[in-house]
């Protein structure tokens, strides 16, 4: 036991859950929030470079004629419509209702797939049409922050697959609850930040 552990358990009137280690589901949690908070400050540094280069064009293309928002508003439609089937995905796992735990996180799954189809229909687009990442400073930013939000969910997707798994093959374990948790939680900050990048990099386009 920890000298601080040995000093509570010496206090009168401490309660025995205060004098052992945090439960797991404590100490995963406040892991998971320090890893959420590691990525929201790369992401942070991400959107300061492209607000100091999103005007360096080199001669080239600017946002605003490179840009559909019309199709990057139906990108955001996909990622904020699989933050609420997430949303349900989680509360059915609350109840340990499997069929609604794969049906919500499945649409889930599925509408991940289309933001990424849609966000690489508009790389390739650009890149077709020679404004690719080594073409400008300001394109340079804007395949970074974009590119790496698509990698998160990217991940988050795999993530996801495994998890239907362990559900598939463990259960409703306690584990599995907290590592569901994780991910919503996960899910949820990439919603966050999209919101940023479709605000930021799509809405003030100039």
């Amino acid at each position: 036991m920890s000298a601080a552990g040995q000093a509570l358990t010496g206090i009168p009137g401490v309660p025995l859950a205060l004098r052992g280690p945090a439960p797991v589901r404590v100490v995963a949690g406040f892991g998971f929030w320090l890893f959420l908070l590691s990525d929201i400050i790369i992401f942070a540094a991400l959107f300061a470079t492209y607000s100091v280069l999103s005007g360096s064009t080199a001669g080239g293309p600017s946002a605003a004629e490179l840009f559909d928002k019309r199709h990057v508003f139906l990108e955001t439609m996909c990622l904020l419509a699989s933050s609420a089937t997430c949303g349900f995905g989680l509360l059915a796992i609350q109840r340990t209702d499997a069929r609604a735990m794969y049906f919500w996180m499945g649409i889930t799954f599925l509408l991940g797939i289309s933001f990424l189809t849609m966000e690489g229909r508009e790389f390739a687009s650009m890149i077709a049409a020679g404004a690719g990442p080594s073409h400008s400073a300001f394109l340079s930013a804007f395949f970074t922050l974009v590119g790496t939000h698509g990698l998160h969910v990217s991940l988050g997707l795999v993530w996801l697959v495994v998890m239907l798994l362990q559900v598939a093959t463990l259960g409703f374990q306690p584990m599995v609850g907290r590592r569901f948790f994780c991910f919503a939680l996960f899910w949820h900050a990439l919603d966050i930040v999209w919101i940023g990048v479709f605000t930021i990099v799509y809405l003030g386009a100039k």
